[in-house]
């Protein structure tokens, strides 16, 4: 996503920040106002954080500030980085509040592992924001649960009736690595599963009831098949090695017209966040043809007027072949291993189009 700068000296902070490295200002993502802030007590001498506190006034900003606490889970564990308004009747911020259960926190595997997927889940929340959709236009937010195996009983990821439960394990390294291979999946992340699953709370919100779903049954299929024998039949024949490519984004969106909608859904917020990212550095590029070369500019996917689909695509194609050369150059395997199709486009600018309608 975008990079952000102090208020207080103007460096550059990221996302994720809780201080800034060259003035030591303490700082905290405003989900009310989508900015990092640097923050100051608000009755100065007071340092505890637990106390109120006030954005640093700057250039950007005007004197007067509003009041704001850190979120509950920056207290007690250390580990989120939102403050949320003083007059906020919750101690957590509006991501930390959605997840309603939690794996138990006393075993140390799993505090690591739960604070990785909550700032995977803070990244989905800012994307979803941006676009519009947190909370969705009818009010709702999607709910989590993060839970960790048991004696004979293994959790599932997946999404059902707007709560999406996920396997702490998936935050562990080898297990998304073993994952990846057993299911031939080229990417697997801690942020696209839960964008993936978010494809299905919206899909329940945006398209059903819309008067939308027989144009989605136009691109994607035809929901209504039995959707447990349609993953059974996916399962049996995989693994798929090339088959998917002309119509779909993954093999796994082979397997049933919800998951084709979730799994475009979750690559059309890889690439407005992607897009994003490389805007907020100013980023241009050339692509050589011989003797001469195609010259790109990458635009802000959130600015106003809204970017049509064809230009994000036109910036998007070149801005991935740049990530994959530098991915290579570092002996890393391919960031985006990805190939876009006509038929894949066509179902990336149908959620494109979903959303600005939204």
């Amino acid at each position: 996503m975008q990079v952000f700068n102090c208020d207080q000296c103007g460096h550059l902070v990221f996302f994720d920040s809780v201080q800034c490295l060259h003035c030591g200002a303490k700082l905290a993502f405003l989900a009310d106002q989508l900015v990092m802030a640097a923050l100051a007590p608000a009755v100065p001498g007071l340092h505890a954080d637990g106390d109120l506190w006030q954005r640093v006034p700057s250039h950007r900003t005007e004197s007067a500030q509003p009041l704001y606490r850190l979120c509950h889970n920056r207290i007690a564990h250390g580990t989120c980085n939102f403050a949320v308004p003083a007059d906020d009747p919750q101690r957590l911020c509006p991501s930390c509040r959605q997840t309603r259960i939690l794996p138990d926190l006393s075993e140390p595997a799993n505090l690591r592992r739960w604070k990785q997927i909550e700032h995977a889940k803070r990244q989905l929340y800012y994307t979803l924001a941006r676009l519009g959709l947190q909370p969705a236009p009818d009010g709702a937010s999607p709910v989590f649960e993060f839970l960790a195996d048991q004696p004979g009983h293994r959790v599932m990821t997946g999404h059902a009736g707007g709560i999406i439960t996920l396997n702490v394990a998936e935050a562990d390294d080898d297990e998304r690595a073993r994952l990846r291979l057993a299911l031939h999946e080229p990417y697997r992340t801690l942020l696209g599963h839960l964008r993936h699953e978010s494809g299905h709370f919206y899909w329940d919100h945006l398209l059903q009831g819309s008067g939308r779903v027989e144009q989605f049954r136009a691109v994607f299929g035809d929901e209504r098949q039995d959707y447990a024998a349609a993953l059974q039949a996916y399962y049996a024949s995989s693994p798929h090695l090339g088959a998917w490519r002309e119509n779909h984004v993954s093999a796994y969106a082979t397997a049933h017209p919800w998951e084709d909608w979730a799994e475009t859904w979750a690559h059309y917020l890889h690439m407005v966040d992607l897009l994003e990212t490389a805007s907020s550095y100013h980023t241009g590029l050339q692509i050589p043809h011989g003797d001469t070369s195609d010259s790109y500019r990458v635009g802000n996917p959130f600015a106003t007027p809204e970017p049509d689909f064809d230009t994000m695509v036109r910036e998007w194609v070149p801005l991935t072949l740049l990530l994959n050369s530098l991915n290579r150059s570092l002996g890393q395997q391919d960031a985006y291993p990805f190939a876009l199709s006509t038929g894949a486009l066509a179902k990336l600018r149908f959620v494109h189009d979903l959303v600005q309608s939204a």
